[in-house]
């Protein structure tokens, strides 16, 4: 059992003294202030303690939500990894792992060892997106349901079918796939791209999930061409249409490059159309702008600071793990904060850009916002650092986490549990 950093002791109400909270949870407008909370029978309570520990200043967050995942292609890095670290690459690699592994096994095992390590790090929450032309998805989606079930209780779990644009144009199967994701309780999902078809391919998507009553999470312009700007389609077609439900887009890489005042006029009518955006900073950071032998110029992340300018509500998430659309990763939250920090120049900007893994995609989603208010379950990571400066230059790797009130175990799973899948030894 991996040690956290102290010990809490097991009794009916219990007092944490001294802790450190984001301001905004509280009601207040600085970064980070200090609070206290009493633990009675998994809630926060205004009940007597029996027991009270001084927390020393340590830094404490809600629970995660990873709003942005692929479950079903994480892990297969041992067996199939990118051969040159490129999207092309990736795509090419991940349909030839999908065709020749993917079945309802292999996948069940990579999805349990994923969540095992999402919950250990303190994620209560997680959207995935799934593979989902067919036969794939008769496959994918009733494994998806088992996990579903399975994890209820410790994560909340969301699924978003993943599909090209041009399989819209398939119209039984599309129809087939889109009936899944409504009777498994999902969201729809595709990937846009330019091409001659693609405002009949939004119409249409955003026609089929209208039909059925669904939410829509776009993959939009995964590219550093300056000249793809589907996401103004995207926009433009959500509210021609009236789209009422949700609409989550992630990536939009291309803001970065394109021309600035395109840029700006996209993300206005983006935020006119009630766009959720979700900034996946280090699988763009991997793959794009990578070429053999030059060193990258451009990161890839997309106007976040823009965004929030804005009012778009702006969320990072954790993207691909160990496959070929990302190497690392381990459905590590802090990580996450971390890392878009560090890309994104987050530290010098707004004091409350926590949010973006905690209330931003809660909200996304229809996940239950964070609360620190009496009444809520005490789902907690407790770190060993008082400020964002101590956070992020450390892995946090003697966290506690709570969950309704009881420190978990954080052990992570080893990797060779999946040995067996891999053939690789």
């Amino acid at each position: 059992m991996m040690m956290p950093f102290k010990d809490l002791p097991d009794v009916a109400a219990l007092r944490l003294t001294n802790l450190t909270v984001p301001g905004y949870l509280v009601g207040q407008s600085a970064s980070l202030v200090a609070h206290s909370l009493t633990i009675v029978d998994g809630v926060i309570s205004d009940a007597p303690a029996e027991a009270e520990v001084d927390m020393q200043g340590a830094l404490a967050l809600p629970c995660f939500v990873d709003m942005h995942t692929h479950l079903d292609k994480g892990h297969i890095w041992a067996r199939q990894p990118n051969p040159d670290g490129t999207f092309d690459g990736a795509i090419n690699a991940v349909g030839v792992d999908a065709r020749a592994n993917w079945n309802a096994d292999d996948l069940r095992a990579r999805m349990d060892f994923s969540l095992r390590c999402a919950y250990a790090h303190g994620t209560r929450a997680i959207r995935t997106h799934l593979d989902s032309h067919t036969p794939q998805d008769a496959i994918t989606w009733p494994v998806f349901a088992e996990m579903r079930d399975t994890w209820a209780g410790r994560i909340a779990l969301q699924a978003a079918s993943l599909s090209s644009c041009d399989y819209i144009e398939e119209k039984d199967a599309f129809s087939a796939t889109a009936d899944l994701v409504a009777g498994t309780g999902g969201v729809l999902g595709t990937v846009t791209y330019p091409n001659p078809n693609i405002v009949a391919q939004i119409s249409g998507f955003l026609a089929a999930a209208t039909v059925r009553g669904l939410e829509a999470d776009f993959h939009v312009d995964e590219t550093l061409d300056p000249s793809v700007n589907t996401l103004r389609l995207i926009a433009a077609e959500v509210l021609a249409s009236h789209f009422d439900a949700k609409v989550v887009v992630g990536h939009l890489c291309s803001l970065s490059t394109m021309d600035e005042t395109e840029a700006l006029h996209t993300l206005d009518l983006v935020a006119k159309a009630g766009l959720h955006v979700v900034s996946l900073p280090m699988c763009n950071l991997y793959l794009q702008d990578r070429h053999t032998g030059r060193t990258p110029r451009n990161r890839g992340i997309t106007l976040v600071h823009e965004m929030k300018a804005r009012g778009i509500n702006v969320s990072f998430a954790s993207d691909n793990t160990r496959d070929p659309f990302y190497a690392y990763g381990d459905m590590d939250m802090i990580e996450v904060l971390r890392e878009a920090t560090r890309i994104g120049h987050l530290d010098h900007a707004d004091p409350d850009w926590c949010r973006t893994v905690l209330t931003n995609p809660a909200a996304a989603c229809g996940f239950d916002a964070p609360s620190l208010a009496v009444g809520t379950p005490v789902d907690l990571v407790i770190c060993n650092a008082r400020s964002w400066n101590e956070l992020f230059a450390r892995p946090q790797s003697d966290r506690i986490v709570l969950r309704a009130g009881r420190a978990i175990d954080t052990t992570l799973p080893a990797y060779a549990e999946l040995d067996h899948l891999m053939r690789t030894h």
